[in-house]
């Protein structure tokens, strides 16, 4: 009976550790498409066309009611349903306020499935273009606050 409950407690062990490091590879493949700050904003005053998406979540906006001036406001939900709102011949930055990027990582990897490949996501998201003092603007367009999960 011991022999199984070790060779079980190793099999838990096992499983972790291989879920474990398929998270590790998937966010160090993940890391390949981000942008800092610094960079997003050398390539906007350098007026290279790049499409910027603030995919916030609604509450979020709420929230903090700022934008990266000239940046597009898409539900992140609606992103994930019409993916055609990502053209696949631009270059592309998303973004959103949390600091673990949850979801813009969430559309890169939507996109990504899709192959889309101009596709990138601002490291730190609208907190570490603050903080590097770069401009934003109030956001005052009207937009819901449906932060229902998608069913399709």
């Amino acid at each position: 009976m011991d022999l199984i409950a070790i060779w079980a407690v190793g099999l838990v062990v096992l499983i972790f550790w291989i879920i474990r490091m398929k998270q590790l590879r998937d966010r160090r493949e993940c890391e390949k498409y981000s942008i800092d700050a610094e960079e997003l904003h050398r390539l906007l005053e350098s007026k290279k066309d790049i499409l910027v998406l603030d995919v916030r979540q609604p509450l979020d906006l709420l929230a903090h009611s700022e934008i990266i001036p000239g940046a597009v406001r898409v539900p992140p939900k609606e992103v994930m349903e019409q993916a055609a709102l990502i053209p696949k011949d631009k270059d592309s930055v998303v973004y959103c306020m949390c600091v673990s990027e949850k979801t813009s990582r969430m559309v890169l990897h939507s996109a990504l499935r899709l192959k889309f490949s101009r596709i990138r996501f601002l490291n730190g998201g609208l907190a570490a273009w603050k903080e590097k003092g770069y401009p934003v603007e109030m956001y005052d367009k009207p937009f819901h606050l449906d932060t229902a999960p998608s069913h399709s």
